[in-house]
């Protein structure tokens, strides 16, 4: 697991994983599910519009400008009002047009519906970011240091058996721009 995936699943555990499944309305165990499958899609998404010097200046602007990791700091309150931190907006910058069916296929591959899968995206969208300017700060990388390492994160995801290997190793594994097509593949094969 890389470090962004490791901090934000750790971050949601007990009490945490308890209160966001009571406001998704889903039991716990489908919900830490759904943040297993959704960190690695997020830091996918990012290391791959990263991997472009214009997607790496606005990801470390942005960082800089509104993610410096304290969101984890009060992560009770912030899961049991997850509104200010627009989540809605990362996820627009980071999916772009295939949101809709990202959250589609989350929810098919978690047993989510699809509103929960979207509001599961937009909860854990700024716990990602929140990560991802933690470490930034703590590097102290630039923007082509945060390309490499959202790079490295994906590649330690790809390492890894089982789901999360599988999800980041097959994101836009055609690279035809798409995620849309390789996430219901993954989500096909990973659940026949």
């Amino acid at each position: 697991m890389n470090v962004i995936a490791q901090m934000v699943t750790q971050q949601i555990a007990g009490v945490a994983a308890r209160q966001l499944a009571q406001r998704l309305g889903v039991s716990e165990g489908t919900a830490q599910t759904a943040v297993q499958v959704a960190v690695p899609l997020i830091v996918a998404a990012l290391a791959r519009n990263a991997s472009q010097p214009e997607g790496a200046q606005a990801l470390h602007d942005a960082v800089n400008n509104d993610h410096d990791g304290s969101i984890l700091d009060n992560l009770l309150g912030y899961i049991s009002d997850p509104s200010g931190a627009n989540g809605s907006g990362i996820l627009s910058h980071i999916f772009g047009g295939q949101r809709p069916a990202v959250e589609n296929n989350l929810a098919q591959a978690t047993g989510l519906d699809q509103n929960s899968a979207g509001s599961l995206l937009e909860t854990i969208a700024p716990l990602v970011m929140g990560a991802v300017g933690r470490e930034q700060q703590q590097q102290g990388l630039d923007p082509d240091g945060l390309s490499q390492y959202l790079g490295q994160q994906q590649q330690a995801q790809a390492a890894q058996p089982g789901m999360m290997g599988m999800l980041s190793s097959m994101l836009d594994s055609n690279n035809d721009g798409s995620v849309t097509d390789d996430i219901g593949r993954i989500a096909g094969n990973f659940f026949k």
